[in-house]
């Protein structure tokens, strides 16, 4: 029992939960810093609900990546590849899987819960969310838009207006322009960490952006999207939709300008600088929106 929990333990990939909550406190703050009171229920309740959406997606890829094989293909680094867990202990998939469907329950219960105590607008949100969390390792990672924008519009759109509107009970044109923010910025998450999977991942039938695009094209759109993360910040603060403080998301520059420097030398055909971008990605998409939620709490 003890190894089947640890099992589940590393296929849930908990350091990349943090992901989850950081996105839920920006939407929080801004809600906070428009005026709005703070709900700690709803708060507390759209926290466990992002972070059972996100458990139950890295399950289900963990035990989709085991059933087709890919585990055995893919060479992990500490941002993509897997766990592999189900790897080494394939006699506790099925807990891995009836886990995943557990926590789609708990993100179901809670999205009842606000339907029917905050309203019907995170019905469509809801859905959409659950049909993303079911078929993104199955279905949507075979059509390369599809797959370039799926994260993005889960930890963007979807998590930052499912809980600024739980919180506010509206959504606001300001909400649907921050969520860009993560939008982007986990888009680029998601696209850096399939470069190394490309090999593998085309051996079990998927057809990532990367695979069918090129490396070329995909740093290409990876620039669009890290531009237009910090581009839709700048926007937001010159416009006074948010305020100057808000700046402060500006600060992973320092990540971000090494980052391009070694995608440069990918571009060149230095894939052994690859995982250096990968962590520096992963920091920026933690850092950005917390800064920015700090600046709004500061600034409430």
């Amino acid at each position: 029992m003890k190894t089947g929990l640890l099992t589940l333990w590393r296929a849930l990939r908990p350091p990349f939960l943090l992901l989850s909550v950081v996105v839920v406190l920006l939407a929080t703050a801004l809600a906070v810093w428009e005026g709005h009171p703070f709900n700690g229920l709803h708060f507390t309740l759209a926290l466990l609900g992002a972070l059972a959406a996100h458990g139950a997606v890295n399950l289900l890829n963990e035990y989709e990546d085991w059933r087709s094989g890919l585990d055995s293909l893919t060479k992990r680094t500490p941002f993509s590849g897997g766990s592999g867990a189900l790897q080494q202990h394939p006699e506790y998939a099925g807990l891995v899987q009836a886990a995943a469907f557990f926590l789609l329950g708990v993100v179901f219960a809670i999205g009842v819960y606000f339907y029917l105590y905050v309203g019907m607008g995170i019905v469509p949100i809801g859905l959409v969310g659950l049909g993303l969390v079911v078929l993104y390792t199955s279905t949507l990672t075979r059509h390369p838009w599809l797959c370039l924008i799926a994260a993005g519009l889960a930890f963007g759109p979807l998590m930052v207006l499912g809980t600024y509107y739980v919180l506010t009970g509206q959504i606001s044109q300001r909400a649907v322009v921050v969520s860009l923010i993560p939008f982007f910025l986990v888009n680029n998450l998601l696209l850096l960490n399939q470069i190394p999977d490309m090999a593998a991942d085309r051996q079990v039938g998927r057809r990532t952006f990367p695979i069918v695009m090129g490396l070329p094209l995909t740093l290409q759109v990876f620039d669009f999207f890290l531009l237009g993360a910090y581009g839709v910040l700048v926007l937001l603060v010159a416009s006074a939709m948010l305020p100057t403080l808000a700046l402060l998301g500006l600060m992973t520059l320092i990540f971000a300008l090494p980052m391009l420097l070694a995608l440069r030398w990918v571009r060149a055909g230095r894939t052994s600088v690859l995982p250096r971008a990968l962590a520096l990605n992963v920091v920026i998409n933690l850092l950005t929106p917390l800064l920015i939620a700090v600046a709004l709490w500061w600034a409430a």
